[in-house]
């Protein structure tokens, strides 16, 4: 249901005074998304969970405990990074993933994450193809 004329001055109102009284916070908001926060902590997920191996790798063998909280670190890791990818939906992950699709040559069938995969094993069967 569309804004009427005088919700909409006011709406206008109300933006115009947080950009004279924030200007910075205005902006945040502005270019802030919701695919782009779930994007982050992400990013920071999938940071934790590598840092949760290294601690497994390293201290595994010195400490059993601190082993196990490599691996603990590791699942919570990777349960905010399902529940965050979850929350970016498919809309949102093929929002970040844009710069990818730019990138990918035109003959590719395959836009994305799943373009990359398929070009490179491709480029594999044809770099590693044995002449008979």
């Amino acid at each position: 249901m569309p804004l009427s004329d005088h919700e909409q001055r006011i709406l206008d109102e109300l933006e115009q005074s947080l950009v004279r009284q924030d200007p910075q916070f205005a902006e945040r908001v502005r270019s802030e998304t919701v695919y782009r926060h779930a994007g982050r902590y992400c990013k920071w997920a999938a940071l934790s969970f590598v840092a949760g191996i290294a601690i497994l790798v390293v201290f595994y063998p010195r400490s059993v405990v601190v082993g196990f909280l490599g691996v603990a670190l590791m699942f919570v890791s990777a349960v905010v990074f399902e529940r965050n990818l979850r929350r970016m939906g498919k809309a949102g992950w093929h929002d970040l993933t844009r710069s990818l699709q730019k990138d990918r040559p035109a003959g590719s069938a395959q836009p994305g994450i799943e373009g990359a995969v398929d070009n490179a094993r491709t480029w594999l069967r044809t770099r590693f193809r044995r002449d008979r």
